[in-house]
This record gives C-alpha cells, structure tokens and sequence, in this order.
C-alpha cells in the first residue's frame, strides 16, 4: 500500500476456476516492502481457508485447493524409486538404489518426493515459482508430508529416518528481489509444522548467482551451481552431527541439492534428506 496516496487500491482481477498458471502483473515487491501484489498474495496465503474457493487442477467448487477426486487420482498411487535420487525404479528387484547412484553416489542420503513432473503436477510448481500463487505452498507441503509417511518405503521394507531440522535451497539476492519470495521457503514453513520441526530460513546462503538450471543442459548444471552456497558463520556448528532436510520445489538432475548437501557435510552434517514436491523424469 503507497501510504503517500489517499486514492484506494485497485482490486486484484479474480482467477479463472482450474487455471493454476497465472501470470503476476507488475514488478514484484521487494522483500519487507508491504505494497505490490505480492504483498495481497501473501496475506491471502494466511487467510484460513474459509472462503470460496476451487481446485488448482479441476476448477470444482469447494473449500480445498486440491479436491478429493483430484488428490486420489494424482497423489495417491506410488511407485518404487530409488531411495537417494527418487527416481521410478522397476517394480522387481531389491536394490535400493539406481544404477546412476550405485555408480557415481550423491552427497545426500535419500530423497522423499510427492510425485513426479509432468502433467497436471507441473502446472502447481509453476503456478507457485512464477505465478506467485502463494496459496498453493501449503498444499504442496501437505503432499510432501504425505510423502513422509510412507514408511516403509514402497516397494521395500525401509524405514527412512526423518530429519530434525529443515532449511530451504536459498535463492541469489537478485533472483528474490526479481520474484519477492523463495518458494522453497514458501513450502518449508507450512511442512516444518506439519512435521514439526523446527525451520531454519537462512540456514544456508547463496554466495554468487547462477543461471538458471533449467536453461542450461545437464552437463553444465554441476558446475552452474559448484561453490554456489555456504553457510553463514554463525550456522557454521549448528548442523554438526544432525540430520538436515533440505526442502525444494523440484529436483531435475539434483545437482543443486547435491550442491547443498556437500557444504553441510563438510560442516559436520551427519545425514541429508531432501523433500521435494516434483522429480523430473529422464528423457
């Protein structure tokens, strides 16, 4: 809200019903600045979902942001995936983990996801990363946390341990003021207190911006993001001997988590978990 202006806001055009991608008109708001659209989102984020509302996927009329036929349709029948990548993995077997991790392991130790990229699923990602559709971080938190409690791991006898701690993948300076708000933070919050456990938003940090990695081939994502996060000095023995959870909004080739997960291990992390809403699929 412009306080040097008696002249009233003008209200924010309503959604179109099932339409999840939407475009967000006008620069975003810089972090703490209250105007903007950004700032109204944010506010009806944490609005108790009392109002009308409808399906980000279907459209139907209801109360929920996803609509029971929708959830059981999409989020309720599970694969066996590799219990590091979460990559699909054939139904027999009982190896644990794909061929590309037993050759080459990642620095983290298991990723729990909710589903895979592709549509309708990649519409809510998109929606939220670069629609600013806050009000469906909640929802994909919800569909993490239900990932969770799917122990054993399908398809195994595994119990995966749960971290204790949870930090969002941190975004450049430039990449927040540019979207005015991380969305891995955005989920990270609602999932801590589904799984309560504490979060830490600035656990880590980003010390040079990167390219996007999905404009880059897969061979250049590595090194896009080699060296690209730290932890602040004062975090620096907060991780030693603990188990991180390190939540994002889709892993792709993992090399941004895996990023991640090598500085916490290098400062003492005893396990890394990663808790992502989407994985992409080889191609």
């Amino acid at each position: 809200m412009d306080l040097k202006s008696s002249k009233p806001a003008a209200a924010s055009p309503q959604a179109k019903p099932g339409t999840a991608y939407r475009a967000v008109a006008g620069k975003p708001p810089r972090p703490g600045k209250p105007g903007g659209p950004g700032w109204l989102q944010r506010l009806l984020a944490h609005m108790p979902q009392l109002l009308p509302s409808s399906c980000a996927l279907c459209g139907a009329a209801g109360r929920e942001t996803l609509c029971a036929p929708c959830h059981k349709r999409f989020y309720t029948r599970q694969h066996r995936r590799c219990i590091q990548c979460a990559l699909p993995m054939p139904v027999t077997g009982k190896e644990l983990r794909c061929g590309a991790c037993l050759k080459d392991r990642p620095a983290f130790d298991a990723t729990i996801v909710a589903t895979d990229y592709f549509a309708p699923s990649d519409q809510l990602a998109l929606a939220l990363k670069f629609g600013g559709d806050l009000r469906l971080a909640p929802l994909l938190a919800r569909l993490i946390f239900d990932a969770t409690r799917r122990n054993p791991v399908p398809g195994s006898d595994v119990q995966l341990p749960m971290p204790i701690l949870l930090a969002p993948v941190p975004l450049g300076l430039a990449r927040l003021q540019e979207r005015g708000f991380n969305q891995a933070l955005e989920i990270a919050r609602p999932l801590g207190k589904l799984m309560d456990i504490p979060v830490q938003p600035r656990l880590l940090e980003r010390k040079k911006e990167t390219e996007a990695q999905s404009a880059l081939p897969v061979g250049a994502r590595a090194r896009n993001v080699r060296s690209a996060f730290a932890l602040p000095f004062a975090a620096m023995d907060q991780v030693r001997g603990l188990h991180v959870g390190i939540v994002d909004d889709v892993m792709t080739t993992g090399a941004t988590l895996n990023e991640v997960a090598i500085v916490l291990k290098r400062h003492g992390a005893r396990r890394v978990t990663n808790l992502v809403f989407a994985r992409t699929l080889p191609t």
